[in-house]
């Protein structure tokens, strides 16, 4: 969720500059099922616009209307959301509305926090009721430093509180500049993640030719540095070169991604490890777990844009540790339990 949090507090800082006032809501508590979790949030502004989403369009009208108290007076307050009797989620939602109010010093340290990479963390203070109450509102913990997010009081009263630990944003590499790339680029960043490309030094290739990314960068395999290569990273081998894949699989072997994606059969695959463990034969098991190859879930896939799907969908499957299948399958709750 951090992608969507860095995306609210963007347009809050937007609208902090033009003088228009942003009203917060976070789905702080649960009763029952629903359609996204505690801890997804949507920003109003007072102009009309909103930002993201804390359901899949039912409720949000509701936010709206509620958030008109907010803009008029400035407290923060609950409203509980009844989807038994609207909807077919059999959940009761509860809501946190506060109007921003942050300062400058927070801009900077969370900006700092996200480009180092770092976590942090989300902290509500809210009551399980409809109305206002004093000590209600949301705080950002980053490093050893706390930060309001609104005016909400420091008084002592018993209150619940919901923690939300943030993780990097998730980043995909993808090695390879050809059309496919661009196809997974496109998919990766509707998904909501950061994509970098990575091209050789011969391709003319610039970074408005995939839709989305944030940065390409032009280097060899020897030289591409693996250093903001973590637990949050996706990488995607595919270059067509069979020797440009198996000098990348060595560069980044002393790397920690949380998944490796490479084209091809799986007897390229096979052919690829087989001579990177020659060249490599310190190779750690951990790393050669992370290589998926053919990367993507079996979906029938032939299209270049049904294939970046697949290998999305993998790498989601991979960072959730979740053997895929159909949800008519599963028994039980859709989400894990937090």
């Amino acid at each position: 969720m951090t992608h969507e949090f860095k995306h609210i507090i963007n347009d809050a800082i937007k609208a902090k500059t033009k003088g228009v006032t942003c009203i917060l809501a976070s789905v702080v508590d649960l009763d029952g099922s629903s359609y996204r979790r505690p801890g997804v949030r949507m920003l109003i502004l007072e102009n009309g616009e909103i930002i993201g989403a804390v359901s899949g369009g039912c409720v949000e009208k509701e936010v709206v209307l509620q958030a008109q108290s907010v803009f008029t007076t400035g407290q923060s307050k609950m409203m509980t959301y009844d989807g038994r009797y609207r909807l077919g989620c059999e959940g009761i939602l509860y809501i946190l509305l506060e109007a921003i109010t942050f300062e400058k010093e927070f801009e900077v340290a969370f900006f700092k926090c996200l480009n180092d990479r770092q976590t942090f963390e989300v902290v509500s203070k809210y009551q399980k009721s409809e109305g206002i109450f004093k000590g209600i509102g949301s705080t950002v913990n980053i490093g050893n430093s706390s930060f309001a997010l609104s005016n909400n009081s420091s008084e002592k009263k018993r209150l619940f509180t919901f923690h939300q630990n943030m993780l990097p944003c998730f980043k995909l590499i993808i090695i390879g500049a050809e059309h496919d790339a661009v196809q997974l680029c496109k998919y990766a960043v509707l998904t909501g993640w950061e994509v970098t490309i990575v091209a050789g030094v011969s391709e003319d290739k610039t970074v408005e030719y995939f839709e989305g990314a944030q940065n390409l960068i032009t280097t060899t395999p020897e030289e591409f540095d693996i250093s903001s290569v973590d637990m949050q990273t996706a990488v995607v081998l595919m270059t067509h070169n069979f020797a440009y894949d198996l000098r990348y699989l060595v560069a980044l072997h002393k790397a920690n991604p949380n998944y490796i994606g490479l084209l091809g059969p799986t007897k390229r695959r096979e052919d690829l490890l087989t001579q990177c463990i020659e060249y490599c034969p310190d190779i750690s098991d951990e790393f050669l777990e992370t290589i998926h190859g053919p990367a993507g879930l079996d979906i029938g896939s032939e299209t270049p844009q049904e294939i970046a799907i697949s290998i999305v969908s993998e790498i989601l499957a991979v960072t959730r540790k979740r053997n895929s299948k159909s949800l008519r399958l599963k028994s039980g709750h859709i989400h894990q339990k937090q």
